[in-house]
């Protein structure tokens, strides 16, 4: 069997640790210390994300699709495939040594897909694109660290916290969807979700397309116009109060 070999090492922002690539034969890895975080081979439940997402707007005529993550583009690839030729692609990628592998060594993985005139290539925090816009986009596909569980990064938490899902639904146009990549269940997220204000689904995929092997989760959540956050006690008093004052007038 070949050996691995690495070929680089990269430093992610505000103190994500280090990522490394490495190659054996024509298989490429990306690895945050011991762990492995995206195989070439095994490619199924990123093509998933972009497969179930794109399948919600297919309605659209113009559709505009964020993805949070570049990785290996598979994610980039399967949305370009489900879209149409007016579709407008923004891809947000943090590690500026992540794009560079893209059109180095693992160009031929990519395949082109950058070259898409479809595609705006951003290096830098896919939050910050969330928080600058309002109604902007048909789908938001978030594979950023290992999910809602975060592992390289801390500050990527936010983007799956109660306020992170908050920004992400203002940033999306009426029934669009958000979809949330994750290496492994989590009910808490599932909940955080529905108190956003989305019609949850949550899937699983095999990560290589097969029978067997590693299952990994994604979440569609489809914006809804009412928010279904509780209302605290204090308010429901006062609702009630009010409404025996207005029926005393009458």
């Amino acid at each position: 069997m070949l050996p691995w070999i690495e070929l680089d090492t990269a430093m992610v922002p505000d103190g994500g640790g280090t990522l490394r690539l490495k190659q054996r034969g024509t298989e490429f890895s990306i690895m945050s210390g011991s762990i492995e975080l995206m195989n070439s081979r095994l490619s199924g439940s990123e093509e998933a994300l972009a497969k179930l997402s794109c399948e919600r707007i297919s309605d659209r005529d113009t559709p505009r699709v964020l993805i949070g993550g570049l990785g290996m583009g598979f994610t980039l690839r399967a949305a370009l495939a489900g879209l149409n030729p007016q579709a407008q692609v923004t891809v947000a990628e943090l590690v500026p040594s992540v794009i560079a592998w893209a059109r180095g060594p693992m160009a031929e993985v990519f395949g082109g897909c950058l070259d898409d005139p479809r595609v705006d290539l951003c290096q830098g925090d896919v939050g910050v694109l969330l928080n600058a816009c309002s109604s902007a986009y048909d789908a938001i596909l978030l594979d950023v660290d290992n999910g809602p569980e975060g592992l390289t990064r801390k500050a990527n938490d936010g983007l799956y916290s109660d306020r992170g899902l908050a920004t992400a639904r203002t940033a999306l146009r009426p029934g669009g969807v958000l979809a949330v990549w994750s290496s492994a269940p989590s009910v808490p997220f599932t909940q955080r979700l529905k108190r956003a204000g989305f019609a949850v689904d949550e899937v699983k995929v095999r990560a290589n397309r097969g029978r067997s092997g590693a299952r990994h989760v994604i979440w569609i959540a489809v914006r809804t116009e009412t928010s279904s956050a509780p209302v605290n006690r204090m308010t429901k008093q006062r609702v009630h109060k009010n409404q025996r004052r207005s029926l005393r007038r009458k």
